[in-house]
């Protein structure tokens, strides 16, 4: 069964790759990659599937392809 996860994306930034969640469960994801041709977002979601302990195939972006807000859909990987 998936899972949708929402984080805050912080591209550009020294402090990455670092993923850090609250008490709240909230996640920010800092990755040193620019937000051009949607390399952050792709850094993102490598880091975010690193985090979790899942493969980067069962990572998918939902929503947020130009925001700092974004949402995954976190579930199997996909058979190829």
């Amino acid at each position: 069964m998936a899972e949708v996860v929402t984080v805050t994306v912080k591209p550009g930034s020294n402090k990455g790759p670092l993923v850090e969640s609250t008490e709240d469960g909230a996640l920010t994801i800092y990755v040193p990659e620019r937000a051009i041709e949607g390399k952050a977002t792709e850094a993102a979601a490598r880091l975010l599937a690193k985090h979790l302990g899942v493969p980067r195939s069962s990572v998918e972006l939902v929503s947020g392809a130009t925001s700092r807000v974004k949402r995954f859909r976190v579930g199997q990987a996909t058979p190829r």
